[in-house]
């Protein structure tokens, strides 16, 4: 039985070799040098009118595709954050397709729903979430796995608009639609960019509030902000707080905010999306501190947790406020056991969904690169390493000459790596993203970083 994996030497499932396991291809270039345009002149004008053999289709996907891919899962990659991948997740995910239910109502597919709330009580347990998170509590609370983190957030800003919005409607005697414009949600600073896009598409203002010296946002300038825009007559409702925020992976005091939302009645949104994954250490727990205190709750596996993408993990503390915000019933879509066990169409934005909890069914690198940073008098560590980012620049120069430091690291195609800013300074993210990645890739990748340096010093 062949196995194909772009990132490593295709073997056969019987020989020797498969009893060692994998050995990742380190020989390939990362980063493509491919322009943009290139695919369409290697493919016909035209969609074809039969199929071709197999072998002709692998020989395309080496021909057309791979040339095309950045490589993800390359012990060299190092920019963003880590996508996971694994053999039981790529099998689930086949089982998934072969199933091939769409998993909206418990009656549309009883297995897809029943194990994915089993599944997320599971992963809720192994992180230490509050029990109230939790669908075997017996309480409101549950779970449900989203595509992506900014699908959570989405979710969780339009499930708070709701309930905001039916509030006033209950309270005001001249309750007008349009009040929604003046609802407001908060965010540290450093909070990724979907926050502010699901602000643009719940059609709510934001406000970005300036994070400490640590990058983090705490209590004392949320409520600053907070009364600011009630002075104003705007109406705060919804606040996010991050754990392990993408710029720097730094991490804001949830305590403090959630203190502060139930002081105003918000709804506390946690974005955990890429530190999440480290809560299954006991050691890490206390970045959470404080989540008892948020309404809802989200994190990646498909980051860390070795299950391939798409699986975000979201746990609310009162499911009815988001059934509340999504619940649409047409006849069609109705059964006879409604109310025994969650409709996940009421959980999410689109309808339809995939069976993916059978994919949950089935750091010291960081700090070595660290060391070698620390060594080379030239570079500083802009901000502590806590998990698998380390976030270093040229200490005493210029973001232009950092910047073309990180674009000449890059050209080379040997590792890659992206940058990011906090409070106007420019700096170099080294995430540890891939499972095939040893002491060896990360000496490996420091070369390249000094070898870029001194042609960089060199010039300027």
């Amino acid at each position: 039985m062949w196995k194909y994996d772009p990132f490593q030497q295709p073997i056969s499932g019987l020989d020797s070799n498969a009893s060692q396991g994998y050995q990742p291809n380190r020989t390939k270039r990362v980063l493509p040098e491919v322009e943009p345009g290139y695919l369409r002149p290697l493919l016909p004008s035209r969609a074809p009118d039969s199929g071709e053999p197999w072998a002709d289709v692998m020989a395309d996907i080496e021909r057309v595709i791979m040339p095309g891919v950045t490589h993800w899962h390359s012990p060299q990659f190092h920019a963003y954050f880590p996508t996971a991948n694994s053999y039981p997740a790529l099998l689930a995910d086949m089982l998934c397709g072969a199933i091939g239910c769409i998993g909206f109502t418990w009656i549309s597919s009883p297995a897809c729903t029943e194990l994915e709330v089993v599944m997320m009580d599971w992963l809720g347990q192994l992180l230490g979430l509050p029990k109230e998170f939790l669908a075997a509590s017996g309480g409101t609370g549950g779970g449900v796995i989203q595509g992506t983190a900014s699908e959570a957030t989405l979710v969780a800003m339009l499930s708070a608009r709701s309930r905001i919005t039916k509030t006033l409607e209950a309270s005001l005697p001249d309750y007008d639609p349009a009040i929604v414009t003046k609802l407001v949600c908060y965010s540290s600073d450093q909070a990724h960019s979907s926050v502010e896009r699901a602000s643009l598409l719940a059609g709510v203002k934001m406000r970005k509030v300036i994070s400490d010296d640590n990058f983090s946002l705490r209590g004392p300038a949320l409520r600053r902000a907070i009364q600011e825009d009630k002075q104003k007559g705007l109406i705060p409702f919804f606040v996010v707080g991050t754990i392990g925020a993408t710029p720097a992976c730094s991490f804001d005091n949830l305590r403090e905010i959630g203190e502060v939302a139930q002081e105003f009645g918000m709804w506390h949104h946690v974005d955990a999306a890429y530190a999440g994954s480290a809560l299954v250490c006991e050691e890490y727990r206390y970045l959470m501190d404080g989540v008892e205190l948020a309404e809802s709750f989200n994190f990646n596996p498909h980051k860390w947790l070795l299950v391939n993408f798409d699986c975000s993990a979201m746990w609310i503390k009162n499911a009815h406020d988001v059934v509340d915000a999504f619940n649409v019933d047409p006849l069609y879509l109705r059964h006879d056991r409604q109310g025994q066990q969650p409709d996940y169409r009421h959980w999410q934005i689109p309808l339809g969904r995939r069976f993916r909890s059978l994919k949950l069914w089935f750091i010291a690198l960081a700090h070595e690169f660290e060391s070698l940073v620390r060594e080379d008098s030239r570079f500083e560590i802009f901000f502590p390493v806590t998990l698998g980012l380390v976030c270093f620049r040229l200490k005493n120069e210029s973001n232009d000459v950092n910047d073309s430091l990180l674009k000449s690291i890059n050209a080379g195609g040997v590792i890659h790596m992206v940058p990011s800013k906090a409070k106007d300074t420019f700096f170099l993210r080294f995430a540890v993203c891939s499972r095939f990645t040893e002491q060896a890739d990360i000496v490996k990748a420091w070369q390249e970083v000094k070898k870029a340096t001194e042609k960089i010093l060199t010039k300027n």
